[in-house]
């Protein structure tokens, strides 16, 4: 590794699909039996390949277009936005059209993405995660990041907030579970990483749109058995891990890439 190579800053833009949550009011189990709630949660992680500023004018673009467009502007889900401060990308909540310009968009950036997918598994959630959200949210988290500490620099995690997942306490307990991982992985390796997180907003860092939408490609498999969206930005997509898919952990054949893609075999059933 170069000297200067130690001084360099690297992104990266966390986002997520699907919820946390695993019981309503009452403790009653809600995975599966609760529309709305998802049977699956997925953290994801973009790398950009080109500079960051002119990717974020390049999305607020396309964010005005749709706030002027007098096809799209009245839709409720981007009227609501614009009310409530202004448009931006957000794959859950827009609409086909809205969906298709982003899509296409995101085709157009050179990045590569990946994924960690948390199946809804009660069993799991109570005995490795004390029945607890956060707790769920940052095994996946370090899962993520637990191959990075090879890379040298300064690694900046940008994160989309998410209530008590996001603390700055249960980010640092993630990535200390990732250090402890990759000590385990690689006993003779040392840290040549130091990683930071910095907590944001899809309103203040448009980037994160990107990963929000790609999170949504990848978690429309898991839920609905669609790959229409996962085809499309396959070759942007690098890894996926469906981490508690215990069947396939043979061979780490729970390990997704452009070798060994997803089907619509790998729709989840209900708990």
């Amino acid at each position: 590794m170069s000297k200067n190579k130690s001084n360099e800053f690297y992104h990266r833009f966390l986002d997520e699909a699907g919820d946390t949550t695993f019981f309503g009011k009452g403790k009653i189990p809600s995975v599966g039996k609760v529309e709305g709630v998802s049977l699956s949660f997925i953290l994801g992680m973009v790398k950009f390949r080109e500079s960051l500023l002119p990717i974020r004018t390049k999305i607020i673009e396309p964010q005005k277009e749709i706030e002027n467009d007098e096809y799209l502007k009245d839709v409720p889900s981007v009227r609501k936005k614009i009310e409530k401060d202004s448009f931006y990308f957000h794959a859950k909540d827009n609409v086909p059209e809205v969906r298709e310009k982003f899509f296409k968009f995101i085709k157009s950036i050179d990045l590569s993405f990946e994924a960690v997918v948390g199946r809804k598994i009660y069993e799991i959630f109570a005995n490795k995660h004390n029945s607890n959200e956060s707790e769920f949210y940052a095994d996946l988290f370090s899962h993520l990041i637990k191959n990075k500490f090879e890379i040298g620099g300064k690694l900046i995690l940008n994160v989309s907030q998410l209530g008590k997942s996001t603390k700055n306490t249960n980010l640092m307990i993630a990535i200390e579970t990732a250090q402890k991982r990759f000590k385990k992985n690689k006993p003779e390796k040392d840290f040549i990483t130091d990683i930071a997180f910095n907590v944001q907003y899809p309103t203040t860092e448009p980037l994160l749109t990107i990963s929000d939408y790609l999170c949504w490609a990848v978690q429309r498999v898991f839920e609905r058995g669609d790959i229409r969206y996962y085809n499309f930005l396959e070759d942007k997509i690098s890894l996926i891990i469906d981490l508690y898919d215990s069947s396939k952990y043979e061979g780490n054949k729970h390990y997704y890439n452009h070798q060994n893609k997803l089907t619509t075999e790998n729709k989840l059933s209900p708990p």
